[in-house]
């Protein structure tokens, strides 16, 4: 997840096989049969169709079978065509037409599926991302690549981003297939890939294939399901419809190259440079509060049963000065369940993610860079505006702060972009799609609220956004903040009860465009 702009052939064998092979655990599920009859083909006719396997039809098994693949993406996309094939094969089980889409670099593929509708209303798109961040094996409890439960936990790379998303929207609509469910509209299943790096990601296929991907609106990663303080009890359910903008920031120091038994260490590049991570490291960008973000931290307050919390929040929200603002901030960054989570919904922020210098121990190096990743609150500060602040921060330490713009750009025109970025209006609630997602909210978490949300991150949704498409975005699956750390961390994994209960979140999602007898969202009989 959470990345922006950016995409392996030979046949890719699974990490790790089930209960004696994924194979032979699908044809003896498919003995047992599902339930249903037909599913929609390729033209939007009924079509005979072999009953859905059972295992299938199951959102924990369907994870471990993803899991099972390693699609780890180094920054230059992933290996994605084995786990296209077996995800096409799972498609097809169903009756439903699914295409792979090569990219130019080998093995780095899309998967398209297409469940047909009436067309009374326009497709809707399901966007849900196959390749996952590499992992530092060394560092984890368990194989990343096995789908190991654990004391209620599923393990794995991708369990939380976004694999479990894929697995439970996915086993959902099954489910509605195998009772032989119409739609209104076609529902585009996309498992892209290069969302978490690269160059053949969602923005290359809707430049080449947008016919393919052409939809109404689309649903993809995003909003939090967060619990109250027992780490499991569902305290708020969200959906975002936006996303942090996002951009990079270089530091780079120099000094003088010298033998490494003579240092100076007035003249080192690598002291200078970590003087100003020290510096820039101790400092935070102001609280920006936003339409969005105020719905947000408002329904927050009236959903937690921590009444200082609470209390904390409505400081923050009716404070009348920055420095209220900011004092009441730090209060609620305290005693929130999610502290990270909801520093960076207050403000642009910023992390050190590579460092640079240096080629051999017995030369001190004449250069040291370092890479800052920042996230911009859409509507709060301007990216420029934080530029403007780290320069004048550091003006004192003899770095250079270099902003990384696109191949060719001026940084004015990096600025002009971003601003444009940073402007984009959040998405439409008045859909079809958010009444919905606040539906089955409602159906599926019954006294739980349900709020819009800005995503912290960033998603694949830009081809859409420029379309003028709204589109959200939800893990559904509560989550506590260990888990939450997990994300392109170690250990990464997710409530094997949550996702049964995100799964039944997705089926009532869904149901709400079928149009036969026996539906049971929002147009049900």
């Amino acid at each position: 997840m959470a990345h922006e702009p950016h995409e392996t052939t030979g046949t890719q064998v699974p990490r790790r096989v089930f209960l004696g092979g994924v194979g032979a655990a699908v044809i003896g599920a498919a003995a047992a049969g599902g339930a249903g009859a037909f599913a929609r083909g390729a033209g939007g006719q009924a079509v005979t169709a072999a009953a859905i396997p059972v295992a299938d039809l199951d959102p924990v098994d369907l994870l471990k079978r993803m899991l099972s693949y390693d699609t780890q993406n180094f920054g230059t996309g992933a290996k994605t065509r084995a786990h296209a094939e077996w995800l096409k094969g799972v498609w097809e089980r169903a009756g439903v037409a699914a295409e792979i889409i090569d990219t130019p670099q080998p093995d780095n593929v899309h998967l398209i599926a297409r469940i047909k509708g009436t067309g009374t209303e326009e497709p809707l798109l399901f966007l849900g991302h196959s390749d996952v961040v590499p992992v530092e094996e060394e560092n984890w409890d368990v194989d990343p690549f096995a789908g190991e439960v654990i004391d209620g936990e599923i393990y794995g790379r991708g369990a939380l981003d976004m694999k479990g998303a894929n697995a439970a929207g996915i086993a959902a609509l099954l489910r509605h297939l195998d009772e032989g469910a119409t739609f209104d509209r076609d529902l585009i299943i996309l498992t892209d890939c290069d969302e978490e790096a690269g160059d053949y990601g969602s923005r290359w296929l809707a430049a080449n294939h947008w016919d393919k991907i052409d939809a109404g609106s689309v649903l993809t990663e995003g909003g939090w399901f967060l619990a109250q303080s027992d780490r499991t009890t569902p305290m708020l359910i969200t959906a975002t419809r936006q996303d942090k903008v996002y951009f990079n920031l270089d530091l780079t120091a120099t000094g003088t190259a010298t033998h490494s038994s003579k240092p100076m260490p007035d003249d080192s590049a690598i002291v200078a440079l970590s003087r100003a991570i020290s510096e820039l490291g101790d400092w935070e960008a102001p609280v920006h509060l936003t339409d969005v973000t105020r719905e947000y931290f408002e329904a927050v307050a009236e959903a937690t049963s921590d009444r200082r919390f609470a209390k904390a929040i409505r400081l923050m929200l009716r404070a009348k000065s920055d420095r209220s603002r900011e004092r009441a901030a730090r209060l609620v960054v305290k005693l929130s369940d999610y502290p990270y989570l909801h520093r960076a919904l207050l403000r642009t922020t910023h992390a050190f993610v590579i460092q640079e210098s240096g080629y051999k121990e017995n030369v001190i190096p004449s250069e040291g860079t370092t890479r800052v990743n920042c996230r911009a609150v859409p509507g709060g500060q301007k990216p420029r505006e934080f530029l403007a602040q780290v320069r004048e921060l550091l003006k004192d330490r003899d770095v250079e702060v270099k902003l990384i713009g696109n191949p060719g750009e001026s940084e004015e025109q990096a600025l002009a972009r971003l601003d444009g970025t940073w402007a984009t209006k959040p998405a439409d609630l008045d859909t079809d799609l958010w009444r919905a997602l606040e539906d089955a909210s409602r159906t599926t978490y019954e006294d739980t609220p349900f709020a819009p949300a800005l995503f912290e991150a960033g998603t694949s949704l830009g081809p859409w956004r420029t379309q003028g498409v709204p589109g959200y975005g939800v893990y559904p699956y509560v989550l506590s903040n260990e888990q939450l750390i997990g994300m392109h961390g170690n250990n990464e994994r997710i409530f094997v009860e949550a996702l049964e209960q995100g799964t039944d979140f997705m089926y009532e999602v869904w149901g709400a465009f079928r149009t036969d007898a026996t539906a049971t969202g929002t147009k049900g009989g």
